[in-house]
């Protein structure tokens, strides 16, 4: 008995040293790896790109990184900051614009991507002296709070209802081929990538309803 105890220790014994052995040899031949590959990224030249666009109606030309967003085009580049930096994963909806009549989420596009787009920020919607009717909404019917995912409820809201109109349907649409209704279900899934952190929720539906029952 002895004797197979130590048969099974000197087993053990030596898968041990062997694991340690190639464990050791792994993870220097690893950190290298890693060492090199992000030494030769730090070290590579951004490409530059050159990207011409329509945002607001002004047509603006710009030299970029190819890997900067639209968000940061906007935001760091043309500084209209009213489009805004949440979870800067496309969960959100707060950076939300319309490019050429569809609402994106600018933080999951590159600016390269919208060479010769139409593209509509907040800023583009209305001014102070001369709101638009979705605008006006939001303020008469309390539709925010703090205040920082409004411009994306907006937009999104403005091409939500252009969808509508389109006869695009709802994903809660009973029936898919028939002409998509201005109803608070519907108005709530369209919504749904846009979160409003204060809980305003209510009061955005309503806005959007209002705005509905009004002339384009």
């Amino acid at each position: 008995m002895d004797e197979i105890n130590d048969i099974n220790t000197g087993r053990r014994d030596v898968l041990i040293v062997g694991a340690l052995s190639a464990t050791a040899a792994v993870i220097p031949a690893m950190a290298a790896a890693q060492a090199g590959s992000s030494g030769s990224a730090a070290s590579a030249p951004p490409v530059m790109m050159g990207v011409r666009f329509a945002i607001n109606g002004k047509v603006r030309a710009l030299e970029l990184d190819t890997r900067t967003t639209l968000l940061d085009a906007l935001r760091e580049h043309l500084h209209l900051t009213g489009t805004k930096k949440g979870c800067d994963h496309g969960q959100c909806g707060a950076c939300t614009v319309i490019v050429d009549g569809q609402r994106i989420n600018s933080c999951l596009s590159l600016a390269v991507m919208h060479e010769g787009s139409k593209i509509t920020t907040i800023e583009g919607l209305g001014t102070p002296e001369k709101l638009h009717p979705m605008q006006a909404a939001f303020v008469a019917h309390d539709g925010y709070q703090c205040g920082y995912c409004t411009p994306g409820q907006i937009c999104s809201a403005v091409a939500a209802l252009d969808e509508i109109r389109r006869g695009v349907p709802s994903h809660v649409s009973a029936d898919l081929n028939a002409k998509p209704q201005v109803t608070p279900e519907q108005l709530r899934e369209r919504m749904s990538g846009n979160i409003c952190r204060c809980g305003a929720y209510s009061n955005i539906i309503d806005a959007i309803t209002d705005v509905a029952g009004r002339p384009a």
